[in-house]
């Protein structure tokens, strides 16, 4: 039982382009890590994020380059998450980025009637006041995320490595 990820690019007219990354995550892992690969082959590592503790119900992560480097981290701001999910992020020398659900409705829907967990949410995370980008879970088959970046400042990597932990681990 796995979760598998595959990033595309958007073309100018947002059609899919090709795939820029892919991962697949265990599921019941006892340490959470994902590592995004350039390809289904999984030869060549792009990046990946590992919690720093097992057991932790505010983990952060660290996000690193394929050599290992560090390019950020992320955490689930726990108490604030209790209605509506929030994470922070940062990219070193650039500042804190705070996401949150933008529905509230949505988000107490999904965490107290289970059946109806399927239902979609829009993340929006913002630096200063500002937007920063946004991942929208789409409806259909098969789950399906649009990520929007506002802010050019963003590692790109950092951005992605974020929307897989989104699904990955909102459940956790």
């Amino acid at each position: 039982m796995v979760n598998q990820y595959e990033v595309h690019a958007a073309g100018p007219n947002g059609e899919e382009a090709g795939v820029l990354a892919f991962a697949q995550q265990k599921r019941m892992a006892f340490k959470e890590q994902v590592t995004l690969y350039t390809d289904d082959t999984k030869q060549t590592p792009l990046l990946g994020f590992r919690a720093r503790q097992a057991i932790d119900l505010g983990a952060t992560y660290d996000v690193t380059d394929a050599a290992g480097q560090p390019i950020g981290l992320f955490r689930k701001q726990f108490a604030a998450s209790l209605l509506r999910s929030t994470w922070t992020l940062e990219q070193p020398g650039y500042g804190e980025l705070v996401g949150q659900e933008r529905n509230a409705w949505v988000a107490i829907l999904r965490r107290f009637v289970d059946s109806l967990s399927w239902l979609p949410y829009h993340f929006d995370f913002t630096i200063g006041g500002h937007p920063a980008f946004s991942v929208v879970r789409k409806w259909g088959l098969r789950d399906s995320f649009h990520v929007t970046i506002q802010d050019p400042n963003l590692d790109r990597r950092l951005v992605v490595a974020m929307a897989v932990a989104l699904d990955a681990l909102q459940a956790r």
